[in-house]
């Protein structure tokens, strides 16, 4: 799962990689000829992405990319700014009284790109098939409380859960696997898991042409339901290096990058400093932070994981490292996310003498002539895992160590493939580690699930907490909530209740960058983390 580079890798790459399989197989039809070059075709736009789109199958997950698979397959319900939740193929719903029953009535003008209908029997067989593969989907909470799914009529279609699940809604915006293949598009055994005949969707594009690891062209659907992009074509070209991507744009041969990491923050700051681009960047769309061990002896005490939280200048190291493109922290969640607004956190900010306070009050003493706190002879000595090839967690690291040896911290910075930050993490094998949260519209449940899951690292950060079994209780009931006001409750006593206690340190607000040239205009970042931007896009 990817959308961006490296945060995307550590935000949803790690919970698949984790927990689902790894599909590779390939259904797209490959062309020898790179025939569309840009140049060929007026009103296409072109832009670069590090990794090849993938095989255009809805309900798996990589090597398939997410904003490709946006621009062909669509959701009952979409994702909108400030977390509504909008019918899309669906144009109402009804939830029974006790949250167990979702009456969808579907829209009735929609048509699949080859023509033929979208109706409740499709979306019936859709979700048949992904309920088969269950066990690859389990991340996604509603999936798995699926009792049954019925057609009522033609246009209308219903689910019934095990339990209440008041994410459900939410969960059905997400890129995939829950968005709808066309019958042409099913094999004869059904199983999609193992590919799909051709990429038949519903959605404002069709996969034109593609060769594989070099580009991929996505044609308008003329006989889209909803508004018609204004563009005629999407031209992918596949360049793994970020310097060729750069170089790519400043000859012209790109009209866009966007995303997270696919471009570096040095590079998008020197490219904007000349003034002959566009530039636009995103709301938070995840907090980088740091997750403290509070099973690990040193770290276990709150009052020494505030000292670490007042102990370096976050603003100043935010905006020294990102250039001021990140903005520092003050929650573990962005406030734009559902139930994250008007949450009452101790906001912390940089003190060396409170730090220097609150360690001595846990009983870890400066000796004279000595740079590193002691207590019952041991020394505050602890280590902060980060992914190596992530520029921006190996400069954050630095600087921490730099900061902390100033209040009586030792800090070893390690620097670690993404696969091992991973393992070490879900394994319990880390003293502090770097992590962002999942975005929209997965959070704030999901991450909260992920809190609350044995073996993942946060629930060991968390087990000091003296209320640790308090706040498992609140996380499991959330979801099962009917009550809206009980839910933003259970949610804001949750949230801070985590925060207050200093195992998750927020650091900084993720945001996606977008560098275009001059002619392309209306650019606009989604609201949902993992759809593509084209739709409104002009080029003059």
């Amino acid at each position: 799962m990817f959308n961006g580079i490296k945060s995307r890798n550590i935000l949803i790459t790690t919970v698949f990689i984790l927990i689902l399989s790894t599909l590779l197989l390939g259904c797209t039809n490959a062309s020898d000829d790179d025939s569309a070059s840009k140049g060929d075709h007026d009103n296409m736009l072109t832009i670069a992405w590090p990794r090849d789109v993938g095989e255009m199958n809805p309900h798996v997950y990589n090597p398939s990319q997410l904003f490709a698979q946006s621009m062909v397959y669509e959701p009952l319900v979409s994702y909108q700014d400030g977390g509504e939740l909008k019918p899309h193929l669906a144009e109402s719903w009804e939830i029974s009284e006790d949250g167990k029953v979702y009456t969808f009535h579907l829209r009735q003008d929609v048509k699949f790109s080859d023509g033929t209908s979208f109706n409740a029997e499709i979306v019936k067989k859709n979700f048949d098939t992904i309920l088969k593969n269950v066990e690859l989907h389990s991340w996604l909470g509603f999936l798995t409380k699926i009792e049954q799914t019925d057609v009522i009529d033609e246009n209308t279609f219903q689910l019934t859960l095990t339990e209440p699940y008041y994410p459900t809604i939410q969960e059905l915006a997400v890129v995939r696997p829950v968005r709808f293949l066309g019958e042409a598009g099913f094999p004869e055994d059904g199983d999609t898991s193992k590919g799909v005949v051709e990429a038949v969707g519903t959605g404002p594009w069709m996969l034109e042409e593609y060769k594989a690891d070099e580009y991929a062209i996505y044609k308008r659907n003329e006989n889209y339901w909803g508004e018609l992009p204004k563009e005629e074509k999407i031209k992918v070209k596949i360049i793994p290096d970020a310097e060729t991507r750069v170089l790519a744009f400043e000859k012209g041969e790109l009209d866009l990058i966007y995303g997270e990491g696919v471009i570096s923050l040095d590079a998008f700051k020197q490219l904007e400093s000349t003034g002959n681009y566009e530039t636009s960047i995103s709301e938070p769309v995840a907090t980088r932070q740091l997750v403290i061990n509070s099973k690990k002896e040193q770290l276990s005490d709150e009052r020494v994981r505030q000292a670490l939280h007042y102990g370096f200048n976050k603003e100043a190291m935010v905006e020294g490292i990102t250039s001021g493109y990140e903005e520092k922290a003050d929650h573990i969640l962005p406030t734009n996310f559902p139930y994250t607004k008007d949450i009452d956190v101790n906001v912390i900010d940089y003190d060396v003498e409170k730090a220097n306070s609150l360690l001595d009050e846990a009983g870890w003493t400066l000796s004279e002539g000595k740079t590193v706190r002691e207590k019952d002879g041991q020394p505050l000595e602890v280590e902060l895992m980060y992914d190596s090839a992530e520029s921006i967690q190996k400069a954050m690291a630095e600087t921490l160590q730099s900061e902390w040896a100033a209040i009586g911290v030792k800090l070893n910075i390690v620097g670690v493939e993404l696969t091992e930050q991973i393992q070490r993490f879900k394994a319990n094998e880390f003293d502090i580690n770097f992590f962002s949260n999942y975005g929209a519209p997965y959070d704030p449940h999901t991450f909260l699930n992920i809190v609350a899951s044995e073996g993942f690292g946060f629930n060991e950060a968390i087990s000091a907490y003296p209320n640790k079994d308090q706040l498992l209780k609140q996380i499991a009931e959330v979801p099962q909530t009917t009550d809206e006001e009980q839910r933003q409750q259970l949610y804001s006593s949750i949230l801070k209740s985590i925060q207050d206690q200093g195992a998750i340190v927020p650091i900084s607000y993720i945001k996606k960058t977008a560098i275009y040239q001059k002619d392309v205009t209306n650019f606009t970042f989604p609201a949902n983390r993992d759809e593509h931007p084209f739709t409104g896009i002009s080029i003059e």
